[in-house]
């Protein structure tokens, strides 16, 4: 699979923003598009740079000082979604894509187990790829025991 195939299932829509917005625009647009990134375009419609959610949090523990005031209960998400150590991998995948989230908690008992990451899935997920194709290849070229 190469990037073009990615992008055709995708689509080519990018959301960006201009230099000189504010960063609450910028805020204002990756929540209303639920992204974590944009690309800034300078006067000319060139791209200048990209703004990420880290970008923005590095900027806010420098200056916002109202950050200081507020409340972690008053900004988080309330409505976990959460697996069990017992789920199937395809299943949390589905459902870390579906809701478009990077961080499951994992609760069995009403005890945190533990907490994977997109990151987390994909590197298992690439693992597996990477055996099952040693075995087709070893199968093809006929250096399969069995």
């Amino acid at each position: 699979m190469k990037v073009k195939d990615i992008l055709q299932d995708k689509g080519s829509e990018v959301a960006t923003i201009g230099a000189e917005k504010t960063i609450y625009g910028a805020v204002k647009t990756l929540v209303e598009k639920n992204i974590g990134s944009l690309l800034v375009l300078d006067e000319k419609g060139a791209i200048a740079g990209i703004i990420t959610e880290r970008d923005i949090l590095k900027e806010c523990e420098r200056r916002f000082e109202l950050l200081k005031e507020t409340k972690v209960k008053d900004v988080m998400t309330k409505n976990l979604i959460i697996a069990s150590p017992d789920d199937d991998l395809d299943y949390v995948e589905n459902i870390m894509t579906q809701n478009r989230i990077r961080h499951l908690p994992i609760i069995s008992n009403q005890k945190v187990e533990g907490i994977i990451s997109i990151g987390d899935l994909v590197n298992v997920l690439r693992g597996e790829c990477k055996v099952e194709n040693r075995y087709l290849k070893a199968y093809i070229s006929g250096d399969y025991p069995g």
